[in-house]
């Protein structure tokens, strides 16, 4: 593409949220190039040094990791690498008709400094504080907006969308467990994380949400787990008509308006669902269950989860065993208390070991990716639409629907340590609350 965002185009970029590598934006501008489209640009820790202009630098280890991969490891930058790891990991196992892997467009300082200053008074304090947009990215990329259709809205036909962030569906079933970590195995980690996260004051109050519940193949808890999130939506649950945000956060951020804003999407569903005051928001989330349930990409998804059969607790001694260095777990329980499971782990040989860390951490992904769900009316009942359909019982409206998934990040190989340790506290944080 030979077009280059420069200064004057940042006005037409405004703030849709924000996740820990990237921010997004959405296009309000006319162009047709950009109409309909989203744009992902990188994020720099704030207490860090910027990337060198982009350039993309995988480690030894990383190559080795991902070497059936060529066009991945030969990435020259970020966002090519984001890309490549979209199209020839993920797609394959999430399948194509639900997945986007964007395409690259050339951005200047200026423009990204521009943003820099109009995104500021929308995001979240602690994600200022943890990091800003990279103003050395030579590209950024674009994606398709999922929460609309493509020629945006026709007749005056609203497009109603859902964001989703599942997280984990299964309970692990790994033998790498320690005896005084077994809570994992009965609790989810959702739900002791939101403990964690409350103590630490990231949110008000805990939500009620349970992935077993969204994950189940039962209508009657999709319907409840989809419920707990409407009611606290946190930075997992977010509604949007016609491209602006009427229920959840920013980014994570939390809104203390929670009636406001569900009084809003009962409102504004007067667009979507022919039902009566008070009954729409009842109406929606049945419309989204019946979606869920029809659409099977919660079941794919979960097969990539799955990926990680050895947890976090397995895992990281096969990460050490990857990278050639003493297993730093095994050195704080000390020789008399490591166990003969971890022995075995750590006589693994390199490929298996590889293989351990590399499913690890695409199940990582998926672990923290979100879904989209996009719903418009189908007002003649007519058969002409490429688009699935779903039907809404109470109602007696048809929809068109479309779902993909987004934030399909490539993590990095030196986050498993940070994994190993975020799951530790968080258990240990739940262990307390529960003797207390």
């Amino acid at each position: 593409m030979d077009l280059i965002l420069e200064e004057k185009d940042a006005a037409d970029w405004v703030y849709r949220g924000e996740g820990a590598a990237n921010v997004v934006l959405t296009y309000t501008g006319s162009a047709p190039t950009f109409v309909g489209k989203v744009l992902r640009i990188r994020k720099a820790p704030e207490n860090g040094t910027q990337s060198s202009n982009g350039i993309l630098s995988f480690s030894n280890h990383e190559r080795l990791l991902w070497k059936d991969f060529e066009e991945l490891v030969q990435s020259p930058t970020k966002e090519i690498a984001a890309q490549k790891y979209v199209q020839h990991v993920i797609t394959p196992l999430l399948g194509s008709k639900h997945v986007d892997a964007g395409i690259r467009v050339p951005v200047s300082t200026e423009f990204l400094e521009e943003i820099e200053i109009n995104i500021k008074s929308h995001r979240p304090d602690w994600r200022i504080d943890a990091a800003k947009v990279d103003t050395l990215n030579k590209y950024a990329l674009l994606i398709s907006d999922h929460s609309l259709f493509p020629h945006g809205i026709l007749k005056g036909n609203a497009c109603i969308s859902v964001e989703i962030k599942p997280k984990c569906g299964f309970l692990p079933f790994s033998k790498y467990i320690a005896r005084q970590n077994a809570i994992k195995r009965s609790t989810t980690r959702f739900k002791m994380h939101q403990v964690l996260k409350f103590r630490e004051k990231q949110i008000p109050n805990l939500s009620e949400y349970d992935p077993l519940d969204l994950f189940s193949g039962s209508k009657e808890r999709i319907l409840v787990a989809l419920k707990a999130l409407c009611n606290n939506p946190q930075n997992n649950f977010r509604v949007f008509l016609n491209n602006s945000l009427i229920l959840g956060g920013f980014g994570g951020a939390v809104d203390n308006s929670t009636s406001t804003t569900a009084g809003a999407l009962e409102d504004v569903l007067k667009y979507v669902i022919k039902e009566d005051d008070g009954l729409r928001t009842t109406s929606f989330l049945e419309l989204l269950t019946e979606t869920v349930y029809k659409s099977g990409v919660l079941d794919r998804l979960l097969d990539v989860q799955k990926l990680d059969n050895y947890d976090i607790e397995g895992a990281i001694h096969a990460y050490y065993n990857f990278i050639s260095q003493p297993c730093s777990v095994c050195r704080e329980l000390g020789e008399d208390k490591v166990s003969p499971i971890s022995t075995l782990l750590h006589a693994l040989p390199l490929n298996e070991s590889l293989e351990i860390v590399k499913k690890f951490l695409i199940a990582a992904t998926a672990k923290d990716c979100s879904l989209m769900f996009c719903f418009r009316r189908r007002e003649d009942g007519g058969s002409d639409s490429s688009y699935d359909r779903v039907y809404l019982e109470s109602t007696n409206q048809v929809f068109d629907y479309k779902v993909h998934f987004i934030d399909l990040d490539l993590k990095p190989l030196e986050k498993m340590e940070y994994y190993y340790k975020l799951d530790q506290k968080i258990v240990s944080a739940y262990t307390e609350a529960l003797q207390n």
